[in-house]
């Protein structure tokens, strides 16, 4: 196949917007500085409130300093108080950063995001089974069979695995931004059982308790049911003859930062959260250790990394996962959620041939575009990226949490020359994009409210019979002046985001909290069989951390 290299430009800035200076509480939009080249969601370019945002303007506009403290920190101490915090290279314990002020997403808006991002889904997901089976997009040179078998995440160990009803991927994480333009583009995949998603629903309890008047004048979506939707998917994935499968939530432990997530689902699910050593195989079969005894184990939702996973078939030292789980999963008696390889799916040069994967597979163009991506595995396309390293965002494939990125216009001489130096030694290692603005959204800083970037991860749950995405999803924000950096490693925060119902529409509205979860469900692997070389297991919690993990 020939592909045809386009030059990738930066969009010209539009004009910035001149906003309303007489609410002191958006008083950071006085002065725009960078911020003013990018889309902001409430406002428009003459400054006028946008439809979806005029309650919430109306809301806040009148609120002082001292009430906007009391508000923030409301939020902080709801988030203690469910033990929701987080450390930042080695600080003392926080609360995860909500902000106060909500992202929100119109009817019409979501409806086109969530056609999107199902089709994507649904092309990824007979992608996976192709490459993993027949493999007829390779014969075909649709895309190149290398750009497959150079990937680090596609694992032959995996082929002839087929899941009973054919869903590989389980839960996807589709990571959105918006341009200078209001355009939604695709920023990333993530297919590796993507974290995020307790942030979604705990943000939800905690606004619905500090702003009921606001749930109460906008028909916001509720999030609350994605563990039935979950379980739903999870129970479908079983074999055929298992009409009560038993279905356990896989952890690294709590020394892993999605622990909470882990526990969370696993008590929303109403399933056991085990660990490791809480499960073995006998002939080709997964037991679970409890109090009664042994129990078959049906489906695996795994929140560990493939490496991790089967000492047996990778890392022959990894103490957290289950020995010839691979083997039981091949011979058709155990499910493992998402599959093993899915991350051939999210590699971002695989990413970079999804509206290509979308028209094979499904005949249908893309309604959801990527960002613009120059490929440094093509050699014209890499003496570009050398070329215009100064102008251009310069990623490893393999990156994740915000780490490993070069910001060209923001580099000095000797980064520019360090990230040439490497992208000429591995090209398949590294794709470059435009610096893209991504929108902003009014968020506390200080005593007032300011621009600050945000973008959007929407989660889909595939049952077999349809992808399903949950109304909303996580919106982080670069709370670091000028910073396009989302990730909460790298000092970001996150929004509750509302997807407004349609007058006409009967989905479910946010009427009121949700009773909040105050205690965690212990692994009974720590209550049974305290793991053994804790140390070991510790530092491998905290190295198993997914791309998709990552927030």
């Amino acid at each position: 196949m020939t592909l045809r290299t386009t030059r990738v430009e930066a969009s010209p800035a539009p004009p910035q917007p001149t906003l309303p200076d007489d609410p002191h509480i958006f008083g950071g939009y006085r002065e725009l500085g960078s911020y003013g080249a990018a889309f902001d969601e409430m406002f428009d370019r003459r400054g006028n409130v946008r439809a979806p945002y005029k309650g919430i303007y109306t809301e806040l506009a009148p609120t002082g300093p001292d009430e906007l403290e009391a508000r923030s920190d409301a939020l902080g101490r709801a988030f203690v108080d469910q033990g929701i915090t987080f450390a930042l290279s080695g600080e003392e314990e926080r609360p995860f950063p909500l902000d106060l002020v909500p992202r929100v997403i119109s009817a019409a808006e979501w409806a086109k995001l969530e056609r999107g991002i199902t089709q994507r889904v649904m092309a990824l997901e007979r992608f996976l089974d192709d490459i993993y089976g027949d493999q007829e997009i390779l014969r075909d040179g649709i895309i190149p069979r290398r750009l497959v078998t150079s990937c680090e995440h596609f694992h032959r160990e995996a082929a002839g695995i087929s899941p009973p009803n054919g869903v590989r991927i389980h839960v996807a994480g589709i990571d959105i931004i918006r341009d200078a333009q209001g355009t939604f583009r695709v920023l990333e995949d993530n297919l590796r059982s993507p974290s995020g998603v307790s942030y979604v629903m705990e943000n939800r309890r905690v606004m619905t308790r500090v702003f009921p008047n606001l749930f109460g004048t906008h028909r916001v979506r509720s999030v609350d049911d994605y563990p039935s939707h979950l379980l739903r998917a999870l129970r479908n994935a079983s074999a055929t003859n298992e009409s009560d499968p038993t279905i356990v939530v896989l952890t690294p432990g709590p020394f892993n930062s999605a622990y909470f997530e882990h526990s969370l689902l696993a008590r929303q699910m109403g399933v056991e959260l085990v660990e490791g050593p809480d499960l073995f195989c006998r002939d080709n079969i997964v037991y679970m250790r409890t109090t009664e005894g042994e129990r078959q184990v049906d489906v695996i939702y795994r929140r560990i990394d493939d490496d991790y996973l089967d000492p047996m078939q990778f890392r022959p030292d990894s103490v957290l996962g289950v020995a010839g789980v691979l083997n039981a999963a091949r011979a058709g008696n155990v499910v493992i959620s998402s599959a093993v390889g899915n991350g051939v799916g999210d590699d971002k040069l695989v990413y970079t041939y999804v509206p290509t994967i979308i028209e094979y597979y499904l005949g249908e163009k893309p309604l959801l575009a990527n960002v613009d991506t120059l490929r440094c595995w093509l050699d014209d396309e890499r003496e570009e990226v050398l070329d215009r390293a100064d102008e251009l965002v310069i990623k490893p494939v393999e990156g994740s949490g915000g780490y490993g990125i070069v910001f060209g216009p923001y580099a000095s001489e000797k980064e520019l020359a360090t990230i040439r130096r490497k992208v000429a030694a591995d090209p398949r290692g590294w794709i470059a994009q435009p610096v893209v603005q991504l929108s902003t959204v009014p968020t506390k800083i200080g005593d007032n409210l300011a621009p600050r970037h945000v973008d959007l991860r929407p989660f889909a749950v595939n049952d077999g019979d349809r992808v399903w995405v949950l109304p909303g999803g996580l919106t982080r924000v670069a709370l670091t002046e000028g910073s396009l950096v989302v990730n909460s490693s790298q000092g970001g925060g996150s929004k509750d985001t509302w997807v407004l119902a349609s007058r006409a529409s009967a989905a479910t509205r946010e009427l009121s909290a949700a009773q909040v979860v105050r205690t965690l469900p212990r692994s009974a692997a720590t209550e049974m069989h305290p793991p053994p070389q804790q140390v070991l297991a510790g530092n491998q919690q905290r190295q198993q951390q997914q791309q998709s993990g990552d927030q």
